[in-house]
């Protein structure tokens, strides 16, 4: 039950995305952790218990793809911790939650036109998001390193190693971007230019300390963007919103787009 404040709070955040004409929502790993799908950091987070990747791995893939590969592919001889194959094995088991699926509602009534995602569990596309801005990639995709041809792993068949982009030659990597990794560009280019157009960005989730996605809150309310947050805690950019939900995204943001359908539907 919420409180009479959150209740206020929620009508005004209503009213705001109601209004607006170019709604951008930028999603972090707190709206995944509903789903199942430990975090990164923090408490009880897969690298806060293993420690983080090597910070050259992208170095190294480039250096040796060939090896990267035939460790991806033979996981008898090369065994992951025990602690990633757990997490893994959740992704693979996760399913949208109600956080998913209200944004996928919201996107249909045409106010909503972007996700951006720090996460890479596919999720968004599986619940049915159509404009979705991978930022971290997708760990269900391969990727040209050449010219950002993707596909999904299990369309592509490895017939060379490294395996070969069939459109440029490039050679082919899973899309998740690891450490030291440049974000491709082509995505990179679509969040700054969301975060430009955007006359409202509703931030989901996120802890607002890992860039550049930290960054495109702050580059919205620059231009004049209203920023509504969502999440269980205060974030770096709290102090700057207009409106803070306190709580998880499953929960506050099905009754958020279900007022804001019920505004749509007054006009």
């Amino acid at each position: 039950m919420l409180s009479e404040e959150h209740l206020k709070e929620l009508e005004k955040a209503s009213q705001i995305i109601a209004q607006s004409r170019h709604l951008v929502a930028l999603v972090g790993a707190g709206m995944s952790a509903e789903s199942g799908i430990p975090t990164y950091r923090g408490a009880g987070g897969l690298w806060t218990r293993i420690g983080e990747p090597d910070p050259r791995s992208f170095q190294n893939f480039a250096a040796d793809p060939k090896a990267w590969w035939q460790r991806m592919l033979d996981r008898e001889s090369h065994p992951e911790p025990p602690e990633r194959a757990q997490f893994r094995e959740a992704i693979d088991k996760a399913h949208p939650n109600p956080g998913h699926y209200a944004l996928v509602e919201l996107e249909g009534t045409g106010i909503l036109r972007y996700i951006i995602t720090q996460n890479v569990d596919n999720l968004h596309r599986v619940a049915g998001s159509i404009n979705v801005a991978e930022i971290h990639g997708n760990r269900t995709l391969l990727r040209c390193m050449r010219c950002h041809w993707r596909v999904p792993r299990e369309e592509f068949e490895v017939v060379e190693m490294p395996p070969r982009c069939p459109q440029c030659g490039g050679v082919i990597k899973g899309d998740g971007v690891m450490f030291g990794e440049p974000i491709p560009p082509d995505v990179l280019n679509v969040c700054f230019r969301e975060a430009d157009l955007c006359d409202c960005m509703i931030v989901l989730g996120t802890s607002g300390t890992v860039y550049p996605a930290a960054g495109f809150p702050v580059q919205a309310h620059r231009h004049g963007a209203y920023l509504i947050e969502i999440n269980t805690e205060p974030t770096p950019i709290t102090e700057i919103v207009d409106v803070s939900l306190r709580g998880p995204t499953g929960d506050l943001l099905p009754l958020l787009v279900t007022r804001v359908l019920e505004l749509l539907a007054d006009r």
